[in-house]
């Protein structure tokens, strides 16, 4: 299911590219290898048109994904002090996230978001709970190419000296109703907003998109 800003050109690129990959990861013969190979240089033909990347770039990151096509997981860290959450300021776009990134293949998520932390702010966290699971292509802001989930672990600090690292500019705790420019890719306001429900509510269920299929309880 797309947005209502989806381009059509992204929607048909996109499952242009995940049917490749999962039918290369499947393929039985040379003449179906040849097709999906050629399928995907179509895809990278329809986005190169339509975005700043070149057919070559395209191709080489179509095909670095392997095996069935499925979606990423992206992982972040509330971790919430005095009414305040910590954010870190991203180097690769001067905006403000939660502390978290790309889970690795083999790791556990709640392994994954104190590496993450870690790595981002230098404090040792444990996570307590799930806040929420978000499909990170369905936030309000138009579709990337590749698909991915968001969890968003509501974590507790327990050692550690907050201080930036190489992927940080700045590490702070921010108001609630102080946020700064929110990096939305990573960190977007209906996060913000389910954090602080949680925080004033412990009892509250965790966040995920059951409204959007209207499921009975």
């Amino acid at each position: 299911m797309a947005t209502k800003s989806t381009p059509k050109w992204l929607e048909w690129a996109r499952e242009i590219q995940q049917l490749c990959q999962t039918g290369l990861a499947f393929s039985e013969s040379d003449y179906d290898t040849e097709r999906y190979k050629r399928l995907t240089e179509i895809a990278a033909e329809i986005t190169a048109g339509h975005t700043k990347f070149n057919k070559p770039e395209l191709i080489d990151i179509f095909t670095s994904h392997l095996g069935y096509a499925t979606p990423k997981i992206d992982i972040r860290a509330a971790i919430v002090k005095n009414s305040e959450i910590l954010l870190v300021q991203e180097k690769m776009d001067h905006k403000w996230a939660m502390p978290g990134g790309w889970a690795d293949v083999g790791e556990a998520p709640s392994a994954a978001i104190i590496r993450e932390t870690k790595e981002e702010t230098c404090l040792d966290i444990k996570p307590v709970k799930v806040i929420g699971v978000y499909d990170a292509n369905r936030d309000g802001r138009p579709l990337e190419f590749f698909h991915a989930y968001k969890i968003v672990f509501l974590c507790r600090v327990t050692g550690g000296n907050l201080q930036t690292s190489n992927e940080t500019i700045a590490v702070k705790y921010y108001s609630f109703n102080n946020i700064p420019e929110l990096s939305s890719a990573r960190t977007n306001q209906k996060h913000i907003d389910d954090i602080k429900k949680v925080v004033s509510d412990s009892s509250l269920p965790t966040v995920f998109d059951q409204y959007r299929f209207n499921i009975q309880t």
